[in-house]
Parts: C-alpha cells; sequence; structure tokens
C-alpha cells in the first residue's frame, strides 16, 4: 500500500449493501497512530479499533465531519460515489501529535462508530512541524459500478 492510497473496509462494503447505515447518519475522518494497523480484511472495524492522535492543539476528538450519508452519495448512469467536498485540514500547532499515520474514515452517528475506509498518510506524520491536510480524489472516495 502506497501512501495516499485509500481503501475501503470489506465489512463497510456489507454494511452498505445490508443497508445498514442511514441517509441521516454522519461520516467524520479521524487521524489515528500506528498502534493498530489497518486492513481491508479488518473484521468489523470500529474507530475503538484505532488509536486516535492526541487531541490537543487543532486537533479534536472524533476528527473532522465529512458530511451526512445523503450528502455523501450520488448515484448517476449506473455509477454510485462516496465523495466529500470537504478536505479536512488540521492547521500546525506546537499541541499536535506528532505520529499520524492513518486518516479513518468511519460513521460517527452510528453506535459502533462502524468505519468505512482509511489513507494511508505515510506516517509519522509530524502535525507540530506543518498542516496536516488530506485531499479526496476528484473521482470521489468510493465508486460502484453497476456490471
Amino acid at each position: 500500500m502506497a501512501t495516499g492510497d485509500l481503501v475501503v473496509f470489506d465489512e463497510a462494503l456489507a454494511k452498505m449493501i445490508e443497508g445498514n447505515w442511514a441517509s441521516t447518519d454522519v461520516f467524520h475522518m479521524a487521524i489515528c497512530d500506528n498502534t493498530a494497523t489497518p486492513t481491508a480484511a479488518f473484521a468489523t472495524p470500529v474507530i475503538g479499533d484505532f488509536t486516535q492522535v492526541g487531541a490537543g492543539g487543532t486537533y479534536v476528538n472524533n476528527g473532522t465531519e465529512l458530511g451526512a450519508l445523503s450528502a455523501l452519495v450520488t448515484e448517476a448512469a449506473g455509477v454510485l460515489t462516496i465523495d466529500s467536498p470537504v478536505n479536512p485540514t488540521w492547521a500546525q500547532d506546537a499541541g499536535n501529535d506528532t505520529d499520524a499515520h492513518w486518516g479513518i474514515v468511519y460513521n460517527f452517528t452510528d453506535a459502533g462508530k462502524d468505519c468505512l475506509c482509511f489513507i494511508e498518510l505515510g506516517g509519522p506524520v509530524d502535525m507540530t512541524a506543518g498542516a496536516l491536510t488530506v485531499t479526496i480524489n476528484a473521482s470521489g472516495m468510493l465508486t460502484i459500478t453497476r456490471a
């Protein structure tokens, strides 16, 4: 896996197909250290499986809101896209953490805080030395195309 690669958890695909998430559910991106390494096959991933970087400086516990599922999902010509207009950014601050490794997108509304996907940040990223911005691909975070 290379820096910047976004990977969807297998379990998240099942949750979407089964309709386990409501259109009103709000998704966040949290920044996590390398205590646990996410993989697509991670069994039933929830944000509690990972360790968020320390809250302080410009990072707030639970990360940055990306939006409600109804605003993140679009469909056109048989292609479903999950995207966010938000490119989460945390400004440089002496109170920030120094070991950011993963950006993890998860369902903040869901009681279990189920994870959708993760992105490799090329860590450790020192958020005291500069701002951290996760730029979401112009094509979206995830697309599913009807065969």
